[in-house]
């Protein structure tokens, strides 16, 4: 008995096709212009212009400073804890792990009221360090403070699961044969989970770049102390919106070169055994 042959209807291919034509054209719309605004808001004169303006230069100096520090600090502690974390098992380590994610989810304002809580001159901490004459609250530190917070665990998760999925066939290899510890974290694991550790830390520096709440509520926003990229965006709403509309060009040609890394790393799998 022969069974009957179904084939697509050509009327429903086509009206699949528009459909999802129409989907991913709104989707795409609705993302993309908002920012492509920005740039209808301005002209290329008026924007190299703005780019010489006092209050331009202070917040990309003191962004681009400050998140870089974060992330040296950020890649300095964390890849050996990360690594210590994904390759020892201790009580409380789930706890760890949610507390590593906790700042994911956490709104920044939140993040930057429990930084003051703890460190401002009145804080829980900070009363005692202000005695002896250290101030963290509305200082360059504090903003510091409040990337690592916010982005550290971007860089965290990142490593922490690069280093549970390399094979320990590596390191196991090159322990018998006599390496020390710290020379096979050096040699073996950083270079095959370069590729991964670069693209964590790409996304580390732009969620630092980006931070906003948080330091907003620990370090204020001071021009030349602690006002960065997106606060200097929020305060030019109040007064020269021209200086706003510069700044936010920057952060989107900033974010899209840092979005293009990210994918970069993750394509080539530098590093990658």
């Amino acid at each position: 008995m022969n069974r009957p042959s179904f084939r697509p209807d050509p009327g429903r291919r086509t009206l699949a096709t528009i459909g999802a034509a129409v989907l991913v054209a709104s989707v795409t719309l609705y993302l993309a212009l908002p920012i492509v605004a920005l740039f209808f808001r301005t002209t290329p004169d008026l924007f190299l212009s703005s780019l010489m303006d006092a209050e331009v230069k202070s917040a990309l100096f003191l962004s681009l400073s400050t998140s870089l520090i974060s992330l040296a600090i950020v890649i300095l502690v964390g890849t050996p804890f990360a690594y210590v974390h994904s390759r020892t098992t201790y009580p409380g380590k789930i706890v760890v792990d949610t507390l590593i994610d906790l700042p994911l989810v956490l709104p920044p304002a939140v993040a930057g009221f429990a930084l003051l809580v703890l460190y401002g001159r009145v804080g829980l901490l900070g009363r005692y360090l202000n005695l002896f004459g250290i101030t963290l609250a509305f200082t360059t530190i504090a903003v510091i403070m409040a990337q690592i917070f916010v982005a550290s665990p971007f860089y965290l998760r990142q490593a922490k699961s690069l280093f549970e999925q390399l094979d320990p066939a590596y390191e196991q290899t090159a322990r018998t044969l006599g390496a020390s510890p710290f020379r096979i974290f050096a040699t073996i694991t950083i270079p095959l989970t370069a590729g991964g550790l670069l693209s964590g830390a790409v996304m580390t520096f732009g969620r630092a770049l980006g931070e906003f709440g948080a330091t907003i509520m620990f370090a204020g926003n001071l021009p030349g102390v602690t006002q960065t990229m997106p606060l200097a965006v929020y305060g030019a709403m109040q007064g020269n919106f021209t200086i706003g509309i510069t700044i936010s060009i920057l952060l989107v040609i900033i974010s899209f070169a840092i979005m293009i890394a990210v994918r970069f790393f993750a394509k080539t799998g530098v590093g990658h055994a």
